[in-house]
């Protein structure tokens, strides 16, 4: 499997793809997901999933993003139905968010029609700018510059509790995540879908959808390097590896 570049989107197609996932990525790391986020969305392509990660510039306008990151979507979706490069014509298609790419696919299945699966919602927060972008704290201490996001924390809030469609959820916590606001997505969700919302605890931090793992390769005889890099790896990557294990076992592949 190697990634292409479409529309400026990183897509991954298995040989035998059974769904389609598309991804959105974190305010700035989501500007590279091939990248920052390469072995996880790697290992849910070994595992039969077709993946468009679609990179965005986060602006001021997130629901301009919004619309923009689906339009891309959909574009390249059909390219690949278009050239056979996909050998179903029909794949079941989840969204996977991490950080604000969760509030993303949250306003597309507000306020677009779309057909999903399911979402999964990591690391959701919703936090008004000047929390978002700390340096506007420095910069504009009287808050003479009056800058929100479009639709703003609360306005983003009412259209989910509204009109927000998408039935099954998986909403994923981490432990030692100050940043995490999925405590408050929980009930507006569990409130429109109910039994079909289902919220992990996961030990990790908010970064640990970036983490990689390193390829080491032992030689003929196995040295104290090679125990302590594979217990820094086995340490650093239990988090991750129970993420991949997570999000598997409720796209029912385990």
């Amino acid at each position: 499997m190697e990634w292409r570049k479409i529309s400026g989107s990183s897509v991954l197609i298995p040989s035998h793809p059974i769904m389609m996932v598309h991804f959105l990525g974190g305010a700035f790391v989501g500007t590279a997901p091939d990248f920052t986020y390469r072995w996880l969305l790697e290992e849910l392509s070994k595992s039969g999933c077709a993946v468009i990660a679609t990179p965005f510039v986060n602006t001021l306008d997130h629901l301009a993003v919004a619309r923009n990151v689906l339009n891309r979507f959909e574009s390249i979706l059909d390219r690949l139905h278009t050239r056979n490069v996909l050998e179903q014509r029909y794949l079941p298609i989840y969204g996977i968010g991490h950080s604000m790419g969760c509030k993303i696919h949250l306003l597309i299945g507000s306020l677009f029609e779309v057909e999903r699966a399911g979402n999964i919602l990591i690391s959701f927060n919703n936090y008004p700018v000047r929390r978002a972008i700390p340096f506007l704290e420095q910069i504009d201490i009287d808050n003479s510059l009056n800058l929100e996001f479009t639709p703003s924390p609360k306005e983003t809030k009412i259209l989910i509790a509204k009109n927000y469609k998408i039935c099954r959820n998986l909403l994923i916590k981490f432990k030692r995540d100050d940043i995490d606001e999925t405590l408050i997505l929980n009930p507006m969700l569990q409130e429109r879908f109910s039994n079909m919302v289902t919220l992990l605890h996961l030990s990790g931090n908010h970064l640990t959808p970036l983490g990689q793992r390193i390829k080491w390769q032992t030689g003929d005889f196995f040295s104290p390097l090679d125990a302590i890099v594979q217990w820094t790896q086995c340490n650093l990557s239990h988090d991750l590896c129970k993420l991949k294990e997570e999000v598997l076992r409720w796209l029912n592949f385990e």
